[in-house]
């Protein structure tokens, strides 16, 4: 397929020059919708009658006969691995972003009121943090998976988009959503590395109000950050990946300097989270070491002290919620990270590897689904949380029952 991309004037590159090249734009078409027969309906049904474009044979299922069964038989029509294996994950697609979207939304609204009530046991630091952290991850799933990716893969019913001119100011959101939710998950991971390893620091860094001002400043931040991808893209909708799900214009596409802005983006936010994390986990990790060590010198001299050490399992529990909740950021974010940086790069010039779509479509899928396992994660190594969980599951029932009874 990456060969086919490379000998094929079609696709999104070309098509961008070759908008260059006529009257029609988005300025054009806006201003004169009745005098050109060429606009985004048009194109998107001219999309639909190319056998080429991979995507759309696989994202439009409510306009075509698409099944289990067709899909087999175009499958056997492919040659290339890569292709088949692309046409899979689009397909699966279709199955797995609606389940993916119900259970963001209930486990992270869960998280919420449940942290919220303050009784899992956890200082009002760390719960600020994990709150955050959660509303994030809920941003995320809205913005990207309900209003972006679910519209890519269901394309044939969500059609009217095309005509909606918001796309550059979902962008602006969706983008900042997704910051917040990273550097969320960077800010809790310094926090703990401040109460762990950093003992003068910790009574004054580690309080409520140290959190709601560095949760502030990352959500200001962010939203000043991505106000450019609101001049980069237009507002009307490509529903594609590839590059981008909103149309941009020539100037854009061609522009060295809009290139390194988009790479420099890419860079901040996962690339700098993802090294920020590590070393922070490193320098954890050896404080822990040094001190269970040291501790472990000093009771071997107490004989009458109990065998339990309290504080070690203390500060073992909150390593291990940071270690799953970082593990699981950079795991799932990885994929994502690497394609998006090599994609821009090849765009800026660098052509040596063109890293398939197959890679980008695997790499979203993981990147939302890491959206939707921290509060598993919570329950998991928390006791008290997975008790209050259970609370705000049954609350509902137990007010009906009291309704009905009273």
């Amino acid at each position: 397929m990456d060969r086919n991309l490379r000998t094929i004037d079609w696709n999104i590159s070309t098509m961008g020059r070759n908008l260059g090249t006529i009257d029609w734009n988005i300025s054009t078409m806006d201003r004169n919708p009745g005098t050109t027969d060429w606009n985004i309906s048009t194109m998107d049904r001219n999309l639909g009658t190319i056998d080429w474009n991979i995507s759309t044979m696989g994202r439009n299922p409510g306009t075509t006969d698409w099944n289990i069964s067709t899909m087999d038989r175009n499958l056997r029509t492919i040659d290339s691995f890569e292709e088949r294996a692309l046409y899979v994950i689009l397909g699966l697609q279709v199955i797995y972003y609606p389940p993916l979207a119900a259970v963001g939304v209930s486990v992270n609204l869960l998280a919420i009121v449940t942290l919220s009530r303050g009784k899992c046991g956890l200082s009002k630091c760390v719960t600020r943090y994990l709150v955050a952290m959660a509303a994030g991850d809920l941003m995320v799933i809205i913005f990207d998976l309900i209003l972006r990716q679910i519209p890519i893969a269901f394309g044939g019913q969500f059609r009217f988009l095309y005509s909606i001119p918001l796309c550059n100011i979902h962008a602006v959101l969706l983008f900042a959503a997704t910051d917040c939710s990273v550097w969320f998950t960077v800010t809790f991971t310094f926090d703990r590395f401040v109460a762990i390893c950093c003992e003068k620091l910790k009574t004054k860094y580690c309080t409520e109000r140290t959190a709601a001002v560095v949760l502030g400043t990352v959500i200001l931040l962010s939203c000043l950050k991505n106000i450019s991808w609101y001049f980069m893209f237009t507002g009307w909708y490509q529903l594609h990946n590839t590059p981008w799900f909103c149309l941009v214009t020539i100037s854009v596409l061609e522009s060295r300097v809009w290139g390194v802005i988009e790479l420099l983006h890419y860079i901040l936010t996962p690339g700098v989270p993802f090294v920020l994390i590590l070393l922070l986990n490193a320098f954890t990790v050896r404080s822990i070491l040094v001190a269970s060590r040291a501790r472990r010198r000093l009771r071997g001299h107490s004989s009458g002290e109990s065998p339990r050490d309290p504080e070690m399992e203390s500060r073992r529990k909150s390593i291990i919620l940071l270690f799953l909740i970082s593990g699981n950021f950079i795991l799932l974010w990885a994929l994502l990270l690497v394609h998006s940086i090599w994609n821009r790069m090849f765009y800026l010039g660098f052509e040596s590897v063109f890293l398939s779509q197959l890679i980008l479509e695997l790499g979203y899928m993981l990147q939302l689904l890491s959206c939707c396992t921290n509060t598993f994660i919570y329950a998991v190594t928390q006791t008290k949380f997975r008790e209050q969980l259970k609370n705000v599951v049954k609350y509902p029932f137990i007010a009906s029952v009291q309704i009905i009874k009273s």
